[in-house]
């Protein structure tokens, strides 16, 4: 009997260890938990995972002053990729908290996250080999250009669907495009410009980011549809971050470099 004992005593055991590793992992508020939190690990200036394993930008700091009102310091957050095709399902199947990625507010993703925000307002752009002449804005996209935007971003849909004399190559991350630039694969890599910014800062003297913006982007931290809670926890901890200084710290700090001054934050739509 002693055996039967022993086995009845571990399955309850384990009956128990289960949802507390459960919980443990999620985002439910205990100073013990930790936060899954998606960004960009590729975009020097907005989010970039450095060689060292920390993670860096705009976009970086805002989710962990984010993540610090909700009650998760910086040693709580887990950081998890999110590439642009992506983003909707990683909130879908509650992969992540949410996302501060570059992530432009639009009615199509609405119908299947919700946005607090928007912390930036930005546009679309071109970033282009120093050396090039040829490619001054939009309107040059139209000679049979090779063009290079990423799988399932915005920047990538309005090519289609303003441009299509242009031949789009789309990659899975800027990071991608941006070596298809430099090795001369490509013409011109498009997206916004704070993003072509950062690029370019990375590599002085190699691209320029030509024909100013050609659109309005709203970035916005994107949650799960229906958390309202959430929604209002986040935006009220965004007009935080605006109103102490820390927004223009948080710019000054990661995109300063690339010699865009800080321009005035947008309005966060509370409810």
């Amino acid at each position: 009997m002693p055996s039967i004992s022993k086995r009845v005593l571990g399955a309850l055991a384990l009956v128990v260890a289960l949802p507390l590793a459960a919980t443990a992992c999620g985002g439910g508020g205990d100073s013990g938990d930790t936060i899954v939190i998606g960004t960009k690990f590729d975009q020097p200036g907005l989010g970039l995972k450095n060689p060292d394993g920390t993670m860096s930008g705009f976009d970086v700091d805002v989710a962990k002053y984010v993540a610090q009102q909700l009650g998760y310091p910086e040693d709580k957050i887990e950081w998890k990729e999110a590439p642009s095709g992506q983003r909707e399902t990683l909130i879908q199947n509650d992969q992540v908290k949410f996302i501060a990625a570059t992530y432009s507010i639009t009615d199509a993703r609405k119908e299947k996250v919700d946005f607090a925000g928007p912390y930036l307002i930005t546009g679309q752009s071109l970033l282009v080999r120093s050396d090039n002449t040829d490619i001054t804005g939009e309107a040059s996209l139209q000679n049979n250009k090779k063009l290079c935007s990423v799988s399932g971003s915005t920047p990538a849909q309005r090519i289609k669907d303003k441009f299509p004399g242009v031949q789009l190559q789309q990659y899975d991350t800027y990071s991608a495009c941006i070596e298809a630039l430099k090795n001369g694969a490509i013409d011109a890599v498009t997206t916004d410009e704070v993003i072509l910014a950062g690029y370019a800062a990375q590599s002085p003297g190699a691209f320029k980011v030509v024909g100013g913006t050609f659109s309005e982007e709203n970035y916005g931290i994107g949650l799960k549809k229906g958390d309202t809670e959430l929604l209002t926890q986040i935006n009220d901890a965004l007009v935080k971050m605006e109103q102490d200084g820390s927004w223009k710290k948080a710019w000054d700090e990661n995109l300063g470099p690339a010699g865009i001054p800080a321009p005035q934050p947008p309005q966060i739509n509370q409810s």
